[in-house]
């Protein structure tokens, strides 16, 4: 290409379809280059999403974490390098052209699917199909709920979306386009890739939905357009930014790998690189003449432009945000205010403490968030239609409704995954920590976003229910006996289970200070006598601790969770009628005792024989329990009956404890 020709070049501006083909060449390239991935999607998209971030979407490249910003989330996480590309583009920082070249590769900012902290403009890890989408609904409501407090003069942003097919088949695209309907969330824009392609080839052979109808049903505003029409496309974005009554879907009828002479279309451009002679000839047929991983200056230039075109505004707001009060500017950004929630934990752990009613943990909880709610109104309560029954209102909660964002309860309905996700969006805002119930057996239904929680390294408290088969007439389907064990096993999710009062106190004080942790507070249904005495230390963060002493060398350890401690506690009575020392050990998480010293560790445990006492499985339990020991507990499914006598029938009584701490010591002598 000639001097002549390349200044040319620069003083025209490209037009968006040429803008749209640098998102195309680098996706392509980048796939090509990583020998993974898939083009399909970002070069379909290419138009729409040019249109988004030239036109509509607010943000300023140069600070990421701009409050009131714009959110923009790639559901279709598949799809990454239309997002990287978008970054590199646009200059965000850190996303240079060898984060691109490095896709996929060991270490990159550039991940096969956009992972949340990898790098800035990445708003959520999307991936999983349908997660962002309900992700979006939560960042949506935090919009509202901010702007309720602050005013629409600090806060008033738009959420977008781009969402594929898969997104929409998932069924947590359902409860999150059915709850952002009925709150009216007018604010969050989704894009349909509507391109009919799959895995397995069109989508005709698993689907014939009409999605215009199915959101209209839900309460949405829609509107279809040709994903390749510029113009259209602006038009429609236009109308939906002017009428903020309903969300909208934005139905974009696209073709995968738009550009591919030979691949466009067709379900081979999804997931694999298009290959060495067909990206030539892609290259031809978008007219795009320039090598791998080139972008023309004034493209580029073009592009940045883009980046920084909303720089003055948010200098404004900024200026805006500093003469705020200091109430308000500490609510935006998010605030510490860990002293005033330990304060509250006190006061609360010293009542609890005097208290010497049998009450759930359940109930502990709720009284736990009556203390807390009037130090930290930042905490957004919710429950998926079990408010009663997870005592997760209190009556410092106002609810959350269509009309009035300025609540602080969300009634979720039955929709557990769509919770558990709009949790995480909410969490990802960064002004607000959200909880919300359910029975423990439903987090089953809430996995994959508790799993996202651990895995983006967000404060959501997920506060769970009915934890065994204590539960009682409901039976083996309302019975959780596998999940503790399950929670157990992800990564960086703190499992507490109290025993009582004060336990449960602590374990909210850890959940609120863990900030880059989420929380499962596993309660039961059934009262549990106080075993904790007056005391301002919090136990609990050690994860273990020896609940009851004995006076001199143990014969055996008893170490329970939850609504069991008070049954080892009632053993090692019976036992020392015997003159059989045993310690009594309260293990309300294993994550955090396993982060203790081992010193620390074995002066709990100790070295005599050792029994676990859990009305679940054991699986979780080998890492404390040495093959000598014996764990009392489930191994199978529960039963419909009393609690009482579930409890009995399954073995987990102080007697069957005490029997298995005389086999123990037996073997030892």
């Amino acid at each position: 290409m000639s001097k002549a020709q390349t200044k040319a070049e620069t003083l025209q501006a490209p037009s968006l379809r040429e803008m749209a083909n640098a998102i195309r060449a680098l996706s392509m390239d980048a796939v090509q280059a990583a020998n993974s991935g898939h083009p399909g999607m970002p070069m379909g998209m290419a138009d729409v999403a040019t249109v988004l971030f030239t036109e509509a979407l607010k943000f300023d490249a140069s600070a990421p974490q701009w409050p009131n910003r714009d959110r923009f989330v790639l559901s279709a996480g598949h799809g990454s390098m239309l997002l990287y590309s978008l970054l590199y583009l646009t200059g965000y920082p850190e996303m240079t052209i060898e984060e691109i070249k490095n896709f996929r590769q060991l270490g990159s900012k550039t991940a096969g699917h956009p992972e949340y902290g990898h790098a800035p403009g990445i708003e959520t890890t999307t991936g999983p199909l349908g997660q962002g989408i309900a992700n979006a609904v939560g960042m949506a409501v935090s919009e509202r709920l901010l702007a309720a407090r602050v005013g629409s003069d600090l806060i008033d942003y738009h959420t977008y979306v781009i969402a594929g097919d898969g997104c929409l088949m998932e069924g947590i695209s359902q409860e999150a386009i059915s709850l952002a309907g009925h709150l009216k969330l007018g604010k969050l824009i989704v894009f349909w890739d509507d391109n009919s392609i799959t895995i397995d080839g069109p989508t005709s052979l698993s689907v014939s939905d009409s999605e215009l109808k199915r959101f209209e049903a839900s309460g949405w505003n829609t509107a279809r357009v040709d994903g390749h029409d510029t113009a259209a496309i602006s038009a429609a974005v236009k109308t939906a930014k002017s009428d903020s009554s309903r969300p909208w879907l934005i139905a974009c009828k696209t073709q995968i790998g738009f550009g591919s002479p030979n691949k466009a279309g067709k379900a081979s451009a999804h997931g694999e690189p298009l290959g060495a002679d067909e990206i030539k000839a892609t290259r031809e047929k978008l007219g795009w003449p320039y090598g791998a991983f080139e972008v023309p200056e004034h493209i580029l230039a073009a592009w940045r432009s883009v980046g920084s075109q909303h720089g003055k505004i948010r200098e404004a707001w900024t200026k805006l945000e500093a003469n705020a009060e200091a109430e308000t500017k500490a609510l935006i950004a998010g605030r510490d205010k860990k002293a005033a929630i330990s304060k509250a934990i006190v006061a609360a752990k010293a009542d609890f403490a005097a208290d010497s009613a049998k009450r759930a943990t359940r109930v502990w909880s709720q009284l736990t968030i009556e203390r807390l709610m009037p130090v930290l109104p930042e905490l957004i309560g919710g429950s998926a239609d079990l408010s009663g029954s997870n005592g997760t209102r209190t009556k410092h909660h106002v609810s959350v409704t269509p009309e009035n964002f300025a609540g602080n309860y969300i009634h979720y309905g039955v929709r557990e995954h769509g919770m558990a996700a709009a949790m995480n969006g909410i969490a990802l805002s960064g002004s607000f920590i959200p909880y919300g119930g359910t029975f423990l057996v439903f987090a089953d239904y809430c996995r994959p976003s508790i799993r996202l929680s651990a895995l983006m390294k967000q404060r959501v408290i997920y506060v769970l229910t009915h934890d065994s088969i204590g539960l009682g007439e409901d039976g083996p389907t309302h019975q959780p006996v596998e999940h503790l064990s399950a929670l157990r096993a992800i990564p960086n999710l703190n499992v507490f289970r109290p025993a009582d009062g004060v336990e449960t106190a602590e374990c909210w004080e850890l959940a609120l200070a863990a900030e880059e942790t989420p929380s499962i507070l596993a309660l039961s249904r059934q009262a549990v006598p106080n075993l904790r005495g007056k005391g301002e230390e919090n136990l609990s963060a050690k994860g273990a601790y020896l609940l009851a002493p004995t006076d001199g060398a143990r014969d055996v350890t008893l170490i329970a969770t939850g609504s069991e401690v008070g049954l080892a506690v009632e053993a090692a009575a019976t036992l020392s009628k015997d003159g059989i020392k045993a310690a009594v050990v309260s293990m309300p998480s294993f994550e955090l005792f396993r982060a203790q010293p081992e010193s620390y560790q074995m002066d709990v445990l100790g070295t005599a024989p050792r029994i676990a006492i859990e009305a679940g499985m054991p699986q979780s339990w080998f890492e404390w329990l040495r093959k000598s020991d014996a764990f009392i507990g489930m191994h199978g499914f529960g039963a419909s009956g009393p609690a009482g006598k579930l409890y009995e029938h399954f073995g987990i009584t102080s007697a069957h404890v005490v029997e298995a701490a005389c086999k123990a010591i037996a073997k030892t002598s």
